[in-house]
């Protein structure tokens, strides 16, 4: 049997007429997982902001820095940082599996409302204690999310089987 064999349309994150063995190798080497596509560095992402979110209860000033944190899609995030294989990245998640992928952007955006409500509350409040607050809430909420996002990334389990695993 030839590694080189007909793609199933079950896995859109191997190219067509792409060596699937070698393709798996790439995308290993390079941290990205080759059953999804999708890999965890972005998770980096929201991980700075849940940090500069912890820090706000003690330190008030970093206030000002998790309001200087804005959210950047899988792309622009791999642009933008120093990711080794970055336009590899891009493109296993551009031809990731639609409904793997449909999980993932889901959480994702789901986060990124949170952060982005959390900010504009942020800006409104007048009191650090209602920062803190705001903070404290939005950890407890981002934190599952992150952790539901990177299962989907590694592939481990239907999001029933996650938010079970979460509520236990």
């Amino acid at each position: 049997m030839s590694s080189m064999q007909p793609i199933p349309s079950a896995n859109a994150s191997t190219p067509v007429g792409v060596d699937t063995t070698a393709r798996a190798a790439q995308l290993g080497a390079a941290n990205i997982n080759p059953r999804t596509g999708l890999a965890t560095d972005y998770l980096n992402h929201f991980n700075e902001a849940v940090m500069l979110l912890e820090m706000i209860p003690d330190m008030p000033e970093c206030a000002e820095d998790f309001l200087g944190w804005h959210p950047l899609s899988y792309a622009e995030h791999f642009r933008a940082s120093n990711f080794r294989a970055r336009d590899l990245a891009i493109e296993a998640y551009e031809t990731a599996d639609p409904g793997i992928r449909s999980d993932f952007d889901d959480i994702v955006t789901s986060m990124t409302r949170i952060l982005t409500a959390v900010g504009d509350a942020m800006r409104g409040a007048r009191q650090d204690a209602t920062r803190a607050r705001l903070a404290e809430e939005a950890v407890g909420w981002i934190k599952p999310m992150i952790g539901r996002a990177g299962g989907v990334i590694n592939g481990q389990g239907s999001e029933a089987d996650i938010d079970y695993i979460m509520a236990h």
